[in-house]
């Protein structure tokens, strides 16, 4: 494949006004093929409208090094040429064929190895679709149904696993990799994938070892940054005590207060039942936290100054000289949790600013201080709009970055005032069905991007 994958993606940009991020992108007569965490997919070039080329960093949508979604791709299946011919009638014209599926089904309940080979590459090809729009429940129920027609497939064993990984449900991934591992003891991707589990899981000790393990097998750029990334975090936490609670996995320097991680415990706790109450969601699996001296949270996330904690599939925060729970403490502990929540409802597709606007909201911040500097940007056509905050933040500079936080809480505010919790949950079930973030406004609120900002700052005008 002719994609220069390295360091840059490219946007492809569809008539219907949807946007694809993409690892390259290549022209082949009326097709576009294009590389994605899916794998290699192809679309009608009549469906697109242009392609933004970047040599710039990471774009927004790629995914972020966490635990719970590491940036590494799937497993790829290479189909013969009848298998492909009934991966290309299962996925058409950017749609899934319901009708073709059916019949492959029905053709492998009544036929042969073969026909049943089809059928699990037919459905593979749907899941891969529907991988790449975001949409992770019906993905797993495809790729599901395509191991029933090849249950021996390793192959298709390790992209079940994949879609569990991608779930952040870790035990059930690894039920996977262990089938695959007895049918493939020599596939790098069986310990590429397990180290995920186990990261996610916060075992950094078995992370590391498979990791080890899928790198003597083959060198893999992936694995080699999820291997650096979780030894920098076992030398810190070496001498890390740990507590647990219902939905934590708590760690903390042997230097902090046992009683600050009891009371830390329980108020994440405490916050846990009040964001999945708001967002009708739980998460599926326990969620990590760290607790770090000063000098070693800045040494082991690498964040700007001006980040007070950070997520990145794991809660890290910074405690040094702290004895008890503090009011400003809980808080921040709330603002990461919700990061956590909206991460895995919407399978990480969810941009920045709804991120931090319902982080904020969440944890009791409101627009009345800001109101006044953010009414006298937007007067002035130089507040910056909803699109350019859709991608990370990290790299903003820090009067930037306040800016965009105080726009994303008002926004957000608007929202859940005027319109309701249940209509941000619209929102975000949207985004988790693949929508891109303007369309699912459209879809709930009947409002662009423009109209938001606008509503908004009525909204700012008339309250404060």
């Amino acid at each position: 494949m002719l994609f220069a994958t390295e360091g840059h993606a490219d946007t492809i940009v569809l008539k219907n006004g949807r946007r694809i991020v993409a690892l390259g992108v290549a022209m082949e007569g009326d097709k576009v093929r294009y590389l994605t965490a899916a794998g290699e997919l192809v679309l009608p070039k009549s469906m697109v409208d242009h392609v933004e080329k970047s040599d710039g960093p990471q774009m927004p949508g790629t995914p972020s090094p966490g635990a719970a979604n590491l940036a590494i791709t799937p497993p790829s299946l290479e189909p013969n040429s009848e298998n492909a011919a009934a991966e290309r009638e299962a996925v058409h014209d950017g749609v899934v064929d319901r009708n073709f599926l059916a019949n492959m089904a029905s053709a492998a309940r009544s036929g042969g190895p073969e026909a049943n080979e089809k059928a699990a590459f037919a459905y593979h090809a749907a899941a891969q679709l529907e991988l790449l729009r975001g949409d992770t429940d019906h993905a797993l129920a495809d790729e599901r149904t395509g191991l029933t027609f090849a249950p021996e497939n390793p192959l298709m064993l390790l992209n079940v696993a994949y879609l569990h990984l991608r779930r952040s449900e870790f035990k059930q991934a690894l039920d996977y990799l262990e089938r695959a591992q007895r049918l493939a003891p020599d596939n790098p991707d069986v310990p590429k994938l397990a180290g995920w589990a186990y990261y996610g899981m916060n075992k950094l000790r078995e992370a590391v070892s498979e990791w080890q393990r899928a790198l003597a097998f083959r060198p893999d750029a992936e694995v080699q940054a999820a291997l650096d990334k979780a030894r920098r975090d076992q030398l810190e936490e070496e001498n890390y005590r740990e507590n647990e609670s219902s939905h934590f996995t708590l760690r903390y320097s042997g230097d902090a207060e046992p009683g600050l991680a009891h009371e830390v415990l329980r108020a994440l706790e405490m916050h846990f039942a009040a964001i999945e109450s708001e967002l009708s969601y739980t998460p599926p699996e326990p969620i990590n936290v760290i607790l770090y001296t000063r000098q070693a949270f800045a040494d082991i996330t690498r964040a700007p100054a001006w980040a007070g904690a950070l997520n990145d599939g794991r809660i890290r925060v910074p405690v040094q000289g702290l004895q008890a729970l503090t009011p400003d403490l809980s808080r921040v502990l709330k603002h990461e949790l919700t990061h956590s929540f909206i991460r895995q409802k919407t399978g990480g597709r969810a941009p920045t600013w709804i991120q931090e606007g319902l982080a904020q909201w969440m944890e009791g911040k409101r627009s009345d201080m800001n109101a006044a500097p953010l009414l006298q940007s937007y007067d002035q056509k130089q507040a910056r709009p909803l699109g350019e905050l859709e991608s990370p933040w990290i790299q903003m500079p820090a009067d930037q970055a306040a800016f965009a936080y105080a726009w994303a809480l008002a926004n957000i505010e608007y929202i859940v005032r005027v319109d309701g919790m249940s209509d941000m949950n619209r929102i975000l079930d949207h985004i988790a069905a693949g929508d891109a973030t303007e369309t699912a406004l459209r879809e709930v609120l009947h409002s662009d991007y423009e109209d938001l900002m606008q509503e908004t700052a009525q909204y700012l005008r008339k309250t404060y």
